[in-house]
């Protein structure tokens, strides 16, 4: 059973993998709950032992002793509807990223942005008089801010991208649908989700400043690309490859070049007009490009 879900999650992209990691947290939280419940320990026994040592405290002295908890945190969640909306948001606004970005550069947003909404989460509670009386017990916990700065990435990149919104005729582009969620948050922060709220805001400053600096040459993502890639790497036979190289260094460094302002081209197209503007042979050039950095 082990092998054949090794199997199946090694089957699965790296959208569907993060998904998959905060569903079987859900569960296994919720399942153990009822367990315990069943032998009559207190309600969210479990909840509460997990909460303690996966969702992110507000105290820096708590902090100190698990600092782990800046990035297990966007992957919990304790209520249903929390993991339902966070999941479908993320499964939808995830798609759209990776076909533009490819595969490689979402689960670092992703992460990222968790962690900076969780040092925005941690700062805001240790420095505001109004939560005094709450920064030793507040904790943070779910992927909110995480799914925040994918969506936001995807809406800088691509503001006029249409998506449907409850009915296939209302489409919405995304660049409002990124302002009114920073909106809403921003007018919330010292509402009774004050610490959720001021996360998500964290993972969405996140993802506007690492598309505007990516569109400038500088890709915020890159260390920890070349992290996973060597642990993606690790026990796999190394294969030594002999060739003789026909090109020099500056012939390969001009042809990188023109074939990455070209794609720049076709991504300022889509932001003026849309992606249905392309012609097929730019969807094609965006195509292979994706699937190159997956």
């Amino acid at each position: 059973m082990l092998t054949s879900t090794r199997k199946t999650f090694s089957s699965l992209n790296t959208l569907e993998r993060i998904i998959a990691v905060n569903v079987v947290i859900f569960l296994l939280v919720n399942i153990g709950n009822v367990v315990l419940r069943l032998f009559n320990f207190p309600e969210g026994t479990v909840s509460d032992w997990m909460s303690d040592w996966l969702a992110v405290p507000s105290s820096l002295k708590s902090l100190m002793y698990k600092p782990w908890t800046i990035i297990t945190y966007c992957f919990y969640h304790e209520n249903f509807f929390h993991i339902l909306f966070n999941m479908l948001w993320l499964f939808f606004m995830g798609r759209i990223f990776t076909e533009y970005l490819g595969e490689k550069k979402i689960l670092p947003v992703y992460l990222l942005g968790g962690m900076i909404g969780a040092g925005l989460f941690i700062l805001f509670y240790n420095l505001f008089p109004l939560f005094n009386k709450e920064v030793n017990y507040a904790v943070a916990l779910g992927a909110s801010a995480s799914v925040l700065a994918v969506t936001v990435a995807i809406a800088t990149l691509l503001p006029d991208y249409e998506v449907a919104v409850f009915l296939p005729q209302w489409r919405v582009k995304l660049k409002y649908i990124a302002v009114a969620l920073f909106v809403m948050d921003l007018l919330s922060i010292t509402g009774s989700n004050a610490g959720g709220n001021i996360a998500h805001i964290g993972g969405a400053v996140f993802g506007f400043a690492y598309i505007r600096l990516l569109k400038k040459g500088h890709d915020l993502t890159l260390p920890l690309q070349q992290f996973f890639g060597r642990i993606s790497g690790a026990g796999k036979p190394k294969i030594k490859v002999v060739y003789r190289k026909s090109n020099t260094d500056e012939d390969y460094l001009t042809k990188k070049n023109s074939k990455q302002e070209v794609i720049d081209k076709i991504l300022d197209k889509i932001s003026r007009s849309g992606y249905a503007s392309l012609s097929k042979e730019e969807k094609d050039i965006l195509f292979k490009a994706s699937n190159n950095q997956k």
